[in-house]
């Protein structure tokens, strides 16, 4: 088993925030975890990565690949990815160029690389086979507190915290009263998330995926399906009347037409495309990036903005060149 989309931004976000801010007070009444876990086995959707079968590796690779991105996109790559290398072992061999053009409009590309290191990295130090010690997962590239949590719950149905925006937002409607939770996860979160967590293995795994499926399907950020909600009855949110978001105005929202990043995605899709990997003229690319045209806060586009979008990409190490930027190519 697996969660759903709609994850933070960062596996740092779960340890970033290490003061905690105070949480309303609220006596709801705790929901059986029968409850939801009956209802998650009534409603679940049937996900590729939660079959019977599924190894520990494709479960963290589902889950990487699921952090900012609609299950619906997630899906095809993913199938396509396992079919490629189905293991650490088989990534670790592969062809950068390969790997991000199977990544393909996925998003946030960074994350098809540090895979790749996570994969070479499990093939160095534990001949192959992903660990099922948390502090060992912990140690992996790219695997932060919550991508570890989760695999240790839906690959070996082990009691771990996995708290990511699905479940954050369900426990502040239903035990908080509030409409979201706050803009970073603070410590108070933490200890009522771990409050709730059922003790034995088994149940707190099945209990971590029924509440990431209740927030993705009905308690939505949204339009919140209140009424078909097992844990309506003690909804603190839903006694207090659905009040408005109080953080509201603390929170950022992501643009995207216009910026740095959407530049930066139109040269990646022009490489990809690109015929047997074949380097492609800066100019070129340049004028792909150009068409983010103007940015999402108005005025005049960037001059500047194909420039960075080459220079940052090449940092990153998700193109190359050859001929000191006279072309590019995936590397």
């Amino acid at each position: 088993m697996s969660p759903v989309p709609d994850r933070p931004s960062s596996d740092d976000t779960i340890t970033a925030a290490l003061s905690a801010s105070p949480l309303p007070p609220a006596d709801p009444a705790e929901p059986s975890a029968q409850d939801v876990m009956a209802w998650y086995d009534a409603h679940a959707r049937d996900l590729p990565w939660r079959r019977p079968g599924t190894t520990p590796w494709e479960v963290l690779v589902s889950e990487v690949m699921s952090q900012q991105t609609p299950v619906a996109r997630v899906i095809p790559a993913w199938q396509e990815w396992m079919t490629r290398w189905p293991g650490p072992t088989e990534l670790a061999q592969a062809p950068t160029a390969e790997v991000l053009r199977v990544w393909g409009r996925l998003g946030y590309p960074r994350r098809a690389l540090r895979l790749i290191e996570c994969a070479r990295s499990v093939v160095e130090q534990h001949g192959g086979v992903l660990p099922d010690d948390l502090d060992a997962l912990l140690a992996l590239p790219g695997v932060g507190e919550y991508t570890a949590g989760a695999v240790m719950a839906f690959a070996h149905g082990r009691r771990a915290l996995v708290l990511d925006t699905n479940v954050r937002r369900v426990l502040a409607r239903a035990v908080g009263g509030q409409a979201l939770p706050a803009p970073s996860l603070n410590r108070a979160e933490r200890e009522r998330a771990l409050n709730l967590l059922p003790d034995d293995d088994p149940t707190a795994a099945h209990w971590s995926v029924a509440v990431m499926e209740l927030g993705a399907l009905v308690c939505t950020a949204r339009e919140p399906d209140c009424g078909a909600c097992p844990w309506q009855a003690g909804c603190a949110w839903l006694a207090a009347g659905r009040p408005a978001d109080i953080h509201a105005g603390r929170r950022r929202t992501q643009a995207w037409h216009g910026t740095d990043r959407q530049a930066r995605g139109l040269v990646m899709a022009r490489l990809r495309e690109a015929a047997d990997g074949r380097p492609v003229d800066a100019g070129e690319l340049m004028a792909c990036a150009a068409r983010a045209g103007v940015r999402a806060s108005g005025g005049a586009p960037d001059p500047d903005q194909p420039t960075r979008a080459l220079a940052t990409l090449l940092t990153d190490g998700l193109i190359a060149t050859d001929d000191d930027g006279a072309s590019y190519r995936l590397p």
